[in-house]
């Protein structure tokens, strides 16, 4: 209500519409892990820093397979079958 006598009526949508648009947003599969900093940031959570953001990284696990980039990009494509991640689905028994 405040926002909409501040800001105007149309100030609500863009947020909605911006936070829609923002919590889509993802990385290819790859070594860098996707991250959602825009809508972090614009919902306030990006202040908020838990064990959770420094403990328990699959990169840092003895069983870590890093995907492959190329073959995961063919199955998002369509130009190849399988699981994005080989590796993932495999058992180190």
């Amino acid at each position: 209500m405040i926002t909409d006598l501040t800001y105007g009526s149309s100030f609500n949508l863009k947020m909605d519409l911006d936070k829609q648009i923002l919590s889509r947003f993802q990385r290819p599969l790859g070594m860098l892990p996707s991250s959602i900093g825009g809508y972090e940031a614009l919902t306030g959570s990006l202040e908020d820093f838990g064990f959770e953001d420094y403990l328990n990284m699959p990169q840092d696990a003895e069983s870590f397979i890093p995907p492959d980039m190329h073959h995961a990009m063919e199955v998002r494509l369509g130009l190849s079958k399988g699981p994005v991640c080989p590796g993932l689905f495999e058992s180190s028994a």
